[in-house]
């Protein structure tokens, strides 16, 4: 997330282009540890695509999530943590059928009020 924040304080700066030197000092500048695989992995993703459309897209997938206490997955979908990867795995819902039992106000169960 950090890495993310940076590259849009970079765009909201005025940087349509930001650069892993770019990235660095601006999470220098706030003390961030920086991991440059997740630079290189987020510019490599970005790459041509512009911010303003990605931001879009992001928001059109969140409305199609629901939110779980150990964050958003799709509604039929589980959450897989593999060595550090988060893995999401869509799972299809087995219909499950409920025979209603049909209740007779007329019922006597065996029990008083008083004993």
């Amino acid at each position: 997330m950090k890495v993310i924040a940076a590259y849009l304080l970079a765009q909201l700066g005025g940087n349509s282009s930001p650069s892993s030197d770019d990235l660095k000092k601006i999470l220098n500048s706030v003390g961030a540890e920086i991991d440059d695989i997740k630079i290189e992995l987020l510019l490599s993703q970005v790459k041509g695509k512009d911010i303003n459309e990605l931001i879009v897209a992001g928001k059109e997938k969140l409305a199609s999530t629901s939110c779980m206490s150990f964050g958003c997955v799709a509604n039929n979908a589980s959450v897989v943590v593999d060595g550090g990867q988060v893995i999401v795995v869509e799972e299809k819902k087995a219909e499950k059928k409920v025979e209603k039992e049909e209740e007779s106000d007329e019922e006597d169960f065996n029990f008083s009020l008083f004993d």
